[in-house]
């Protein structure tokens, strides 16, 4: 592809033409001196590969392709002019909305406490949090509805751009008085013949779950299925059964439950920010996505996982 390299400079001189009519006119308005502004055209138009003024002694007249190029050049000013402003708005004021999809195990564990630092920095700004599954959050990104989501790598739709923060290690989460609570991690054998508790088959968990069980032939048994990980924990916690479940969705220092590592295999979901290819993030939704992005892979709320 032919690399066009042009400046604003030239765009604002070829509007100021084509809307005075007169080289002379359009040099006066922006301050710049005839030859000058005739040499801006002439490398534009080089540039370009076509003439886009017909000139005569008396008058200056757009060609079709000057006048096509007329419209165009005109929203490009007036989109630069817009996202100039935008930003210009949000660094004076610190203000606006931001929408995020996530996964419930990014919302309950380390995306309050990046929200609470923001906050605090930027207490304008209001952030709408959307958790739900997997597929959910996708199709909120797609949709719109958020500006930008966070989830796991595993399925994504075509249309979907990742980037990746961290690998995210499942555990066996139990009890603390269960009878695997004292060992320093599990095989998968070991949960074969135990009361499982399991998120929705549609899950990606699950998904991923039942892809490993099966390859290790092994037969889980799952006693309740729930739809949220929220929910999941608090039956592990009443003693109705163990789960496998992602490390970030199980608080650090949880006074009945604990999470030990699975091995043999051991296996984890990356996880990270996901948005719509092609599309450009609102100035305060910019924001938060970098600082969002910086903070945890700084490692400042995953360092404990």
């Amino acid at each position: 592809m032919r690399h066009i390299n042009f400046d604003l400079q030239q765009l604002q001189a070829f509007i100021a033409i084509a809307e005075r009519g007169s080289f002379r006119a359009a040099a006066e308005h922006i301050h710049l001196s005839p030859p000058a502004l005739s040499r801006r055209i002439e490398k534009l138009e080089s540039i370009i590969g076509t003439r886009l003024f017909n000139r005569t002694t008396r008058e200056v007249e757009l060609t079709s392709i000057g006048r096509i190029f007329l419209e165009r050049a005109r929203s490009t000013i007036d989109d630069l002019e817009s996202a100039i402003l935008g930003i210009s708005d949000i660094a004076a004021t610190r203000s606006g909305r931001v929408t995020v999809a996530c996964v419930p195990s990014a919302a309950v564990y380390f995306l309050p406490k990046v929200i609470s630092s923001f906050s605090a920095k930027y207490p304008s700004i209001r952030i709408r949090v959307i958790d739900e599954s997997m597929n959910q959050t996708m199709q909120s990104v797609l949709t719109g509805e958020s500006d930008f989501g966070i989830g796991f790598m595993n399925n994504l739709m075509p249309e979907i751009s990742f980037q990746g923060i961290h690998d995210d290690p499942f555990v066996i989460a139990v009890r603390r008085d269960h009878p695997l609570a004292h060992l320093k991690s599990v095989k998968w054998s070991q949960i074969e013949n135990e009361r499982l508790i399991s998120v929705a088959r549609s899950s990606g968990n699950r998904q991923l779950l039942d892809d490993v069980m099966s390859k290790l032939g092994l037969i889980p048994n799952y006693a309740f299925e729930v739809s949220h990980i929220g929910t999941l924990l608090g039956m592990v916690e009443a003693g109705l059964g163990i789960a496998a479940v992602p490390r970030t969705a199980l608080p650090v220092n949880h006074p009945v439950v604990v999470g030990l590592p699975l091995k043999n295999p051991s296996i984890s979901r990356s996880l990270g920010l996901l948005s719509k290819q092609g599309t450009t993030l609102r100035p305060a939704a910019a924001m938060f996505h970098e600082y969002l992005f910086g903070a945890l892979t700084k490692r400042k709320f995953t360092k404990s996982l």
